[in-house]
Order: structure tokens, then sequence, then C-alpha cells
């Protein structure tokens, strides 16, 4: 059964308020800060991560990181010699 409300009480008006601007004081310009979100990737997401940026990398590219030492670009140089070699 379902009842009718009997009573209402009528909503409080809200007062309007002026904000006044500071006297001597310059409005400040500075938008407010955005805020950042920070990721933190897994161990096997940072790997697929790595592997995908691998796959686009130019052979221009592979062959400058590893003559500055980077060894996994040394390891697919050699796999990529390797394979030349055998076919």
């Amino acid at each position: 059964m379902v009842n009718a409300i009997s009573q209402q009480t009528p909503a409080q008006p809200v007062a309007q308020t002026q904000a006044k601007p500071a006297t001597g004081a310059a409005p400040s310009t500075t938008p407010p800060a955005a805020s950042t979100d920070s990721v933190q990737l897994s161990s096997a997401a940072q790997v697929q991560l790595a592997a995908q940026q691998e796959a686009k990398e130019t052979p221009a590219q592979t062959s400058k990181e590893a003559n500055q030492g980077d060894l996994q670009a040394k390891r697919l140089l050699a796999k990529e010699s390797a394979a030349k070699s055998v076919s």
C-alpha cells in the first residue's frame, strides 16, 4: 500500500554571495596545477613494451645502439647475421 506524503517542508533559499576583489591585490593569472597520474608496469609488461619498441626500430637505429654498447641490439644484429649466412 502506498501512502502519500502529508507534510512537505519548503526548501530553504540559498543566500547569494558576491566575491569582493581584495584591495591592492592583483587577480592571479596562473592556472591551478594539473593533477598527474603515475602508472607502474609489471616486469612482464615492461618486457613486452620493450619488445614492441625494438620491433619498430629501424636497422640503422639498431646498428647505432649496438655500436654504443646495447647488448640487446648486439644480440639482434648477431641473430640477423646468422640468419643471412644460413640462407
